[in-house]
Order: structure tokens, then sequence, then C-alpha cells
């Protein structure tokens, strides 16, 4: 693993490089993440394949990267970031980070030769007339509350993160590794190096301009494959994505196609061997 400084149109992003092959994956995280979430994954890849997974604005290595932020910020970044590895490359991204990925293909098709989303990038249903605030708060309100809160040590932070009812029960070393690159601050002080700010301003996006995600999906001409999780984000089901919309989306954009990943849920699915090793092989069949 080497870490990258990717120039973007008003700076630069940090990114993860794992693997030295020639041929390209570039990866975008979820909502509160961070690049190390594709560890599991990039270990799965061919020899001849290497993983650039992006830190996002205001998240990991570039946590001090200001806005703008939403997904079309984000899209242009990961352009940018193809640009300079060497397009057309393969495109992956998980929960938001499929958004933006969407986006980017649908943005710039001509730099990404397929794209895979891991249980992200369909329309999520918003109750017309629901503030924005008010959903965000019931769909990723504890992770925003983490992003506040400090811990006396990075130990106690895993042990946090390890009593998730998500990834508790398959923890492993993988989770352990994003864990601690997320953790910054001094003892007693140690906390997310992820900046809420973002966190609201992206969320209030994927809310308030959901439709527009299924415009990309009917205007999507770059190879797609999603993979989604039966249970989601507490590890209850149903999951992030029902089959009903997965089924509904499927129909109606001619470049996708659809696969669940049995046994997962919105975390597992990217961070534990098998669903990794799967993800791995569709990013290079």
């Amino acid at each position: 693993m080497e870490s990258l400084a990717i120039p973007v149109a008003d700076g630069t992003l940090h990114a993860l490089r794992f693997g030295d092959g020639p041929r390209v994956v570039l990866a975008a995280h979820g909502i509160t993440a961070s690049a190390m979430s594709f560890r599991s994954v990039a270990r799965h890849l061919p020899p001849d394949w290497s993983l650039v997974a992006l830190d996002l604005r205001g998240r990991g290595g570039s946590s001090d990267m200001p806005g703008p932020y939403g997904m079309t910020a984000h899209a242009a970044d990961l352009a940018a970031a193809a640009v300079y590895l060497g397009a057309p490359v393969v495109l992956t991204g998980q929960s938001m980070g499929a958004y933006a990925a969407l986006r980017a293909a649908v943005a710039r098709p001509e730099l990404f030769s397929r794209v895979v989303l891991v249980d992200g990038g369909l329309p999520l249903p918003v109750p017309e007339g629901m503030d924005p605030d008010e959903v965000l708060r019931l769909t990723v309100g504890p992770a925003i509350a983490r992003l506040s809160e400090t811990y006396a040590d990075v130990d106690a932070y895993l042990d946090f993160f390890r009593a998730h009812p998500a990834l508790g029960g398959e923890w492993n070393e993988d989770m352990a590794a994003y864990v601690r690159y997320d953790a910054v601050g001094e003892p007693g002080a140690v906390r997310s190096r992820t900046d809420g700010g973002a966190v609201r301003a992206d969320g209030r996006d994927l809310i308030t301009h959901a439709g527009s995600f299924g415009d990309d999906l009917v205007r999507n001409q770059v190879p797609t494959t999603l993979l989604h999780a039966p249970r989601g984000m507490f590890g209850q089901e149903p999951g992030l994505l029902p089959q009903p919309l997965v089924d509904h989306w499927v129909a109606r954009s001619p470049a996708l196609t659809a696969e669940l990943v049995a046994g997962t849920n919105h975390y597992t699915i990217l961070m534990t061997d098998r669903p990794a090793a799967l993800i791995a092989a569709r990013l290079t069949a």
C-alpha cells in the first residue's frame, strides 16, 4: 500500500494505492468512510491489477480539502483521478461512493470501461414533504453523531466499532485497519477525522436530489453491475436497496445488471473476504 496525491481542479486529494499491477480500479467510499474501506477487495485482486481508493473531500487524508461537496463534485474528482491514472479504468463505489461513481460514468463515459456499484447508486424513496434533515437523522444520524464524539484511545475507538451490530459478528483485521486509519487525536481525545459538515452536505444532496440518480441510471451507457446486500446498516433486513427497488431500476436501465450477495449487510459486503472476493472478480472480469 502506498499514498498518492491526486490532482483535482482546486487542489489535491489523498488516495491509497493497493498493489502495483498496471490495470487499475478506481474506488469511492461511503459517506463517513475512507479509502481504507477497500482493503479487503484489494487483497483479492489478481497480481496484474491495482486498486486506487480516493479519500473523498472531507474524509481520511483529504479531511482538510474543502467543498464543494455533493455527488457532482465527487464525480468530477473521480474523473480527474481517472485521467491522472491513465484512463480508461474500472470504477467502483460503495454506498455514497456508488452515487458519485454513477454520476462520473454518465458525465465522462470515455474514462471508464465498466462500473461496479456496491450497495448504492439507486434512488432511495424519500417521503414527500419530509424535511431532508429529518431524513438524514433517521438514516445516518448515529454515524454523524459519532463524528463529534471522543474516545480515550485508539483501542476504545476500536471497541466502539467492534460492538456495532453489523460488524461485531464478523470482525476482522481489515475492519480494525479501517478504524485505525480513521482515528486521530491525542490520548483522551481520539476521534474520527471525517468532517461532519461534509457528511451533512453530501447527505442532503443524496436526499434532495434523489430523483437525479434515476436520470443517471437511464442515461448511463457504461456496463454497470450492482452488487447489493440483503441486510442494512444495522445488520437488519431488508437491505438498503430492497429487491423491488433493484428490479424497478434494472428494468429501466439498459446498462445495469444486479446481483444479490447473500449473507451480507451494508458493511460486510465490502469488508469481509467472501463478498470482497466476489467484488474483485466482477471488477476484473
